[in-house]
C-alpha cells in the first residue's frame, strides 16, 4: 500500500471514529443513550438502517458470490420491501404506543417474563456470533494486505468500534452511520466505473452484460421448486421475506435504530426508503461482481485467490504438482482471451451472439473450473482441515493488485466504513438488550444513570466476546451466507412468537414460551439434517410456533 492509499483510509477512519465520540459524549439518561431522546430524523433513520445491515461482509463476499454464482443471489432480497411494509404499519405503531427500549419488552407486556427472556437470549446468541464475523470480515483484508497477524486486527478493529459505541450509544451509531454510508455508496460507484474504464476499449457497457450472460452470470430468476435451491424466486419471496421480516422486525440491531426516530411516521418513512433502496443496492454490489468476473475475461486470474493457501502449497511437497495446474491455468487464460476478443468483434459487428462462440466459453468456464477443483484438492493435500473456498478472495484479489494509487485506499475505507457501521449497530442493540432484558429486569431498582452505565458495560462485554469470536471464526462458504444462516437458525423461532404476539389474541404466555421451545430444538434438527435451504428455516420456524402455539392453547383450554 502506498502513502496515499494510507492517507486516505487513516483520515477517513478517524474522522468518523473521532467525530461519532465527540458529537454524541455524555448522555444523561436511558432514554438519551438508546433511543436518542427520540430525536432522529427519517432520513437518518433510513441511512442507519441500511448502514447496519451494509457491513464490510456485503462488499467482500457479495461480489465474490457474483464472480462464482452469478446475480442469483439478488433473489434472497426479494421478500424485503414486502417486509417495510408489513413491519412500517403493524410492528412500528405498536412498538411507539408501548414507549419501548427494546422490542423483547414488548413480549413481556403481551406474555410473560420468559418468552421476553428466551426471545432475548435467542438474540443474543446469533448477534453476538453475527457481530463477531462482522470483526472478522474486514480483518481478512489487512491481514492480506500487510502481512499483519489476523488475530491482532480483529483486536485493533473492535475496539475502534467499542470506542465511540461505548461513548455515544444510539445517537452516535446513527450519526456515524450517515458518514459511513457516503463512504459506502461514493466509493462503490467509484469503482464500478473505474472497471468498465479499464476493459478493453472495444468492451462497452452492453458487451459486458452480453458476455456475463454466456458465461451464465446474468441468470437473475429462477422458479424452479426445488427446496434445496438456496436461491429462488420462491425461497426469496417466501423465506427471505420471513427473514426480513424477523431481522428487520424483531432484531434489536434495526429495531434500536427506528425506536429513536421523532415519530411513528418518521420511523415508517424510514424503514420503507430502505424498502426502496436496498434491493437495487444489492443488484448495483453484486453487478460489481460481475464486472469483476468479465474483467478477468481480459486479465490473468490466479488459480486459488486465497494468498494464505497459495503460500503454504508453494512451501510443501505439493509445489510441483500444483504450479502444473497453473500453467495449465495459463495456457486456458490465453485460449479465454482469444474467444472472448472474437465474440467481442462479432457483437460489434453483427449485434447478435454467436451460438458456436458461447459454447467454447462454456467449455472454456468448465475447464477453468475443473483446474480451480484440482488445485483445492491439492491444497487440502497439505492440511485436511483448510478452509479451500476462496470467493471471500476475489474482490480482494482485484482491489489488492489492480487498483491504482489512492483508489485503494478509499476502497478498503468503503470496507472498514461497512465493518464499522454494522459492528456499532450489533454492539449497542447487544449492550441494549442485556441490560434492559436481562439485568434490569432481574436486579432491584436502581437510578436511571446507573442503567446507562450498565449499558455501556455490556456492551464493552459483548465487544469482546465478538473480538472473542472474530479470532477462531473460519470461512464457511462465504461470510455473507454465515450471516444469514446464523440468523436463519434464531430468527424463525422469534418471529413467530411476535407474529403470535401481534396476530392471535387467542395465545396466550404458557403456550407461546413452549411452542418456541420446541420450535427452535426442531430448526436446529432440521438444519442438522441439511434436507432444506437455509432461507426456508425461517419459514418453518415461524409457522411452526404459530401452529404449535395454536395446539397447545387450544390443549390448556380443555384442561380443567
Amino acid at each position: 500500500m502506498e502513502i496515499l492509499d494510507w492517507i486516505v483510509l487513516s483520515t477517513t477512519l478517524f474522522f468518523i471514529v473521532i467525530y461519532g465520540a465527540l458529537k454524541t459524549k455524555g448522555s444523561a439518561n436511558v432514554k438519551d443513550y438508546l433511543l436518542d431522546n427520540n430525536e432522529t430524523p427519517w432520513f437518518t433513520v433510513g441511512v442507519s438502517v441500511m448502514a447496519t445491515q451494509a457491513s464490510a461482509i456485503t462488499f467482500l463476499s457479495t461480489p465474490g458470490q457474483a464472480y462464482h454464482d452469478g446475480m442469483g443471489f439478488v433473489q434472497f432480497y426479494f421478500g424485503l420491501p414486502l417486509a417495510m411494509i408489513v413491519i412500517a404499519y403493524t410492528f412500528i405503531p405498536i412498538y411507539h404506543r408501548l414507549q419501548v427500549y427494546t422490542a423483547y419488552e414488548y413480549l413481556e407486556q403481551r406474555f410473560n417474563v420468559q418468552t421476553r427472556t428466551l426471545a432475548a437470549i435467542l438474540f443474543l446468541i446469533q448477534r453476538g456470533l453475527g457481530t463477531g464475523i462482522t470483526i472478522y470480515a474486514p480483518s481478512i483484508i489487512l491481514s492480506a494486505l500487510l502481512g499483519w497477524n489476523l488475530n491482532m486486527l480483529n483486536i485493533i478493529i473492535g475496539i475502534l468500534v467499542i470506542v465511540y459505541t461505548v461513548t455515544g450509544g444510539t445517537k452516535a451509531v446513527n450519526v456515524t452511520q450517515k458518514q459511513q454510508m457516503f463512504v459506502i455508496m461514493s466509493g462503490m460507484f467509484i469503482i464500478f466505473f473505474y472497471i468498465l474504464a479499464n476493459l478493453p476499449q472495444e468492451v462497452d457497457f452492453s458487451n459486458v452484460l452480453h458476455l456475463a450472460g454466456a458465461n451464465g452470470k446474468m441468470d437473475i430468476l429462477d422458479f424452479s421448486y426445488n427446496p434445496e435451491t438456496r436461491y429462488t424466486f420462491w425461497s426469496g419471496i417466501t423465506g427471505g421475506f420471513f427473514l426480513m421480516l424477523s431481522y428487520f422486525g424483531t432484531d434489536q440491531s434495526q429495531v434500536g435504530r427506528y425506536l429513536s426516530g421523532k415519530s411513528v411516521k418518521e420511523s415508517q418513512m424510514g424503514l420503507i426508503m430502505n424498502g426502496l433502496l436496498k434491493v437495487p443496492m444489492q443488484f448495483f454490489i453484486l453487478l460489481t461482481g460481475v464486472l469483476v468476473f468479465v474483467f478477468f475475461q481480459f486479465n490473468d486470474a490466479p488459480l486459488h485467490f486465497n494468498p494464505t493457501n497459495v503460500e503454504k502449497v508453494k512451501a510443501s511437497e505439493q509445489k510441483e504438482e500444483y504450479e502444473n495446474i497453473e500453467n495449465k491455468l495459463a495456457q486456458l487464460n490465453t485460449d479465454k482471451k482469444i474467444v472472448n476478443q472474437i465474440y467481442i468483434q462479432q457483437l460489434k459487428h453483427n449485434e447478435f451472439d454467436n451460438p458456436i462462440l458461447k459454447k467454447q466459453m462454456v467449455a472454456l468456464s468448465l475447464k477453468e473450473k475443473d483446474l480451480r477443483e484440482d488445485a483445492k484438492d491439492v491444497i487440502k493435500k497439505i492440511d485436511g482441515k483448510t478452509e479451500t473456498n476462496d470467493k471471500d478472495y476475489v474482490f480482494l484479489y482485484f482491489i489488492l493488485n489492480y487498483l491504482p494509487k489512492g483508489l485503494l485506499g478509499l476502497l478498503l475505507a468503503v470496507i472498514f466504513s461497512a465493518a464499522m457501521s454494522s459492528s456499532a449497530s450489533g454492539l449497542n442493540s447487544l449492550g441494549a438488550t442485556s441490560a434492559i432484558d436481562i439485568y434490569k429486569r432481574n436486579v432491584s431498582a436502581k437510578s436511571d444513570k446507573h442503567y446507562v452505565y450498565a449499558t455501556q458495560y455490556f456492551t464493552v462485554f459483548w465487544g469482546i466476546v465478538a473480538i472473542g469470536f472474530a479470532c477462531v471464526s473460519s470461512l464457511f462458504e462465504n461470510l455473507i451466507q454465515l450471516v444469514n444462516i446464523i440468523g436463519s437458525i434464531f430468527y424463525g423461532t422469534v418471529l413467530g412468537i411476535f407474529l403470535i404476539g401481534f396476530y392471535f389474541n387467542y395465545i396466550k404466555g404458557k403456550a407461546a414460551f413452549i411452542a418456541a421451545c420446541i420450535s427452535q430444538l426442531t430448526i436446529f434438527y432440521i438444519f442438522y439434517l441439511d434436507v432444506v435451504s437455509y432461507l426456508w428455516l425461517n419459514f418453518i420456524g415461524a409457522v411452526l410456533t404459530i401452529i404449535l402455539g395454536l395446539i397447545l392453547q387450544k390443549s390448556f383450554n380443555k384442561t380443567p
